[in-house]
C-alpha cells in the first residue's frame, strides 16, 4: 500500500452488532492506507439500497481507495455486490474479524478504539427462524464469546477510558447455550459487574423479553449500574401475526414484562422494534401495534415498513400493496413521534445522570439525549436538570 496515501476508513451500516465489528476492524486496518471497508445490513431491503449507496458515495470520496465491501448485505446477495464497478473485493461475514482476510499481519484480539460508550460483542449469529427474517443466512448459527473473553474485552475499553460499555448481538439473549454448562446472560452481566466495581454504566442492546432469564430480570429491576432502558424485539401487537412470523411470545407476554419491570424500577424506559404490513395484516391487526406503544408505556420505537427478503417465508405470504404498507409505516413513526414526545415532556424538572458524549451532548440513564446548557468535557457524568426539550432531545437547565 501507498505509505503517502489517505488513512484506511470503515463505514458502518445498521445494527449496534456492526457498529462494534466496525471498530475490530479499524483497529486492524490500523496504519494502513487507502483500503475503504464497507460493513453492509440487509436487515431490509432499504437497507441494502443504502448499502448500495454508501459503497457509490465512497468510490466517488476515494477512487484510489481500494473498496471492500463485508457484512450481512455482501454476504446474502454476494454475486449482486461483487458484480459492482465500484466494489474492488468482498470479505465473507465469518471472515471479517480474522487479520488474515485483511492481509495485515495476525495480532491478537484488537484493542478497542476509546470512545465514552463502548460496544461489546458477544454473540453472534441465530438459531431462529423468524419468517421474514433474513439474517441467520448473512451470520449463521448462534455462538457466543466466552466470559473470560467478554471480561477480557470490557477491561480494555475501560483502560482506554470507556464509561459506558453495551453488550451487543444478533441475538444477545440466547448468549451461552452454546458454552459448557449453558450459562444464561444473566450470569454474563453478573460477571462485568463483579469483574470492574468501577464500571459506571452497562446496558443492554435489542433484547428478546421471552429469554430473559431470572437473574437477568433481577439485575435490570434493581442493579444501579444496570442501565433502566431495555429496547425489546417485540416486531407487532398482534398474536396471530406474531405467530406468522414464528415469534415465542405473545402480546400478553410483552405486556405483562414491561409491567413487572415497572413495577420494580419505575424510571426504566423501554423501545422496541416493531415490523407495519406484515403479509396478510389487517387494519385491525395493525391497531392492535398501534395500542400496544401506548399499553407497554413505549418511549422510543425502531419501525420498518415490511419487506420481503429473499429466501424467507415471509415473502411468500400474501403481500399486501406497498402503498399500505408505508402509510402504516408513517403512522406508526407517528405514534412512536408522540410516545417520544410524552416521554420528553414527563422529563422537564427532574434531575437525571447525565454521560457527555461530546462536549455539547450527553444521555440520561434511560438513554434519552440531552444537549447540555454549557459546553463540558467527553466522558463526564453529571447531575442535569432538564428544563426543555425540543421534540427530539432533552435540554439541560
Amino acid at each position: 500500500m501507498n505509505a503517502e496515501g489517505v488513512p484506511s476508513d470503515v463505514i458502518s451500516l445498521g445494527c449496534r452488532l456492526n457498529i462494534a465489528e466496525s471498530e475490530t476492524i479499524r483497529a486492524l486496518l490500523a496504519g494502513t492506507r487507502d483500503v475503504v471497508v464497507v460493513n453492509s445490513c440487509a436487515v431490509t431491503a432499504e437497507a441494502v439500497r443504502q448499502t448500495r449507496q454508501a459503497i457509490r458515495k465512497a468510490r466517488r470520496a476515494r477512487p484510489d481507495a481500494r473498496l471492500l465491501v463485508t457484512g450481512c448485505a455482501a454476504e446474502i446477495e454476494r454475486d449482486q455486490f461483487a458484480a459492482m464497478p465500484e466494489v474492488d473485493g468482498l470479505v465473507a461475514n465469518a471472515r471479517k474479524l480474522d487479520p488474515r482476510a485483511w492481509n495485515v499481519a495476525a495480532v491478537p484480539r484488537p484493542a478497542p478504539t476509546a470512545h465514552t460508550r463502548a460496544f461489546v460483542a458477544v454473540q453472534n449469529g441465530c438459531d431462529h427462524a423468524c419468517t421474514f427474517c433474513v439474517i441467520p443466512q448473512g451470520r449463521g448459527a448462534s455462538r457466543s464469546l466466552g466470559v473470560g473473553e467478554v471480561v477480557h474485552e470490557v477491561g480494555q475499553h475501560l483502560e482506554q477510558g470507556a464509561r459506558e460499555v453495551v453488550l451487543t448481538g444478533v441475538d444477545v439473549t440466547s448468549w451461552g447455550h452454546d458454552l459448557p454448562g449453558g450459562p444464561r446472560l444473566g450470569a454474563l452481566v453478573r460477571a462485568i459487574l463483579d469483574a470492574f466495581p468501577k464500571l459506571y454504566r452497562l446496558r443492554l442492546s435489542s433484547l428478546d423479553g421471552v429469554e430473559i432469564d431470572g437473574e437477568l430480570f433481577e439485575l435490570l429491576a434493581g442493579e444501579a449500574r444496570v442501565m433502566p432502558h431495555l429496547h425489546l424485539s417485540l416486531q407487532h401487537g398482534h398474536d396471530l401475526i406474531l405467530k406468522r412470523m414464528k415469534r415465542r411470545h405473545t402480546r400478553a407476554d410483552a405486556v405483562r414484562l414491561v409491567e413487572r419491570l415497572r413495577a420494580r424500577r419505575p424510571d426504566i424506559a423501554v423501545g422496541a422494534d416493531l415490523i407495519a404490513g406484515f403479509p396478510t395484516e389487517t387494519e385491525d391487526m395493525f391497531q392492535h401495534s398501534l395500542d400496544l406503544v401506548g399499553e407497554c408505556g413505549l418511549t422510543h420505537l425502531h419501525v420498518f415498513p415490511f419487506s420481503p427478503r429473499p429466501g424467507t417465508p415471509a415473502a411468500r405470504m400474501p403481500q399486501l400493496d406497498r402503498r399500505v404498507v408505508k402509510e402504516r409505516a408513517r403512522r406508526l413513526r407517528e405514534r412512536g413521534a408522540q410516545a417520544l414526545r410524552a416521554h420528553l415532556d414527563a422529563e422537564i424538572g427532574a434531575t437525571r445522570r447525565v454521560l457527555t458524549e461530546t462536549n455539547e451532548v450527553g444521555r440520561t440513564e434511560q438513554f434519552t439525549p440531552v444537549r447540555l446548557a454549557m459546553k463540558g468535557e467527553a466522558g463526564t457524568i453529571l447531575d442535569l436538570t432538564i428544563a426543555a426539550h425540543d421534540g427530539r432531545q432533552l435540554l439541560a437547565a
